[in-house]
């Protein structure tokens, strides 16, 4: 009898709780496509107005501006690339919180957020021979990007990086828009 009890005990610990069963909507495969419906129309805009300062462009500066606060410590190369790293930085762990999270309708529009930011940076690099984007403080501050490339010695490439960070840009967008196939809520 003891042997049985025992048994008993060791099934009990065994046994795998039945998951609750969660019934789905026969909208759900119409619905989990709401989010990117509304993505569609943004990824256009930030894509076809590639160069233009929107609303959410002051977000996004004093966001670049406070990476090089943040990234001041670690000499003048790290602080000067500070401003973009922050820029893809912060999106990056809000979209880490959101998939850890398993919320996908977060990370479609962090998403959607880090690609208008790298839009907004491929405008940035690609203005590093011309430096014609007012910058913030004027003629006394000097063009991030023109002295990265500088320095890299790529500064005759501005443009095809600027190019190559626009398509990464477009990338992401095209993710936020049918994460729905790759992850379900």
């Amino acid at each position: 009898m003891h042997t049985e009890e025992r048994k008993n005990e060791d099934m009990e610990f065994m046994d795998i709780p039945n998951p609750e069963v969660i019934p789905v909507s026969r909208y759900e495969p119409i619905i989990r496509w709401i989010p990117s419906l509304i993505i569609l129309p943004l990824a256009l805009y930030f894509t076809m107005t590639r160069g233009h300062y929107g609303l959410i462009d002051n977000a996004d500066l004093v966001i670049h501006e406070a990476g090089h606060f943040f990234f001041s410590f670690f000499g003048k190369y790290i602080y000067t690339l500070g401003g973009t790293l922050m820029q893809i930085l912060l999106p990056s762990v809000i979209l880490w919180y959101f998939l850890s999270n398993y919320y996908r309708t977060g990370m479609q529009f962090t998403l959607v957020w880090l690609g208008q930011n790298l839009v907004n940076i491929s405008v940035y690099a690609a203005d590093a021979r011309a430096q014609a984007l007012p910058l913030l403080g004027g003629k006394s501050v000097y063009h991030d990007w023109h002295y990265l490339l500088s320095e890299a010695n790529l500064l005759g490439y501005d443009h095809e990086i600027g190019y190559v960070i626009f398509g990464i840009g477009i990338l992401v967008f095209l993710i936020a828009l049918f994460l729905p196939l790759i992850i379900r809520d």
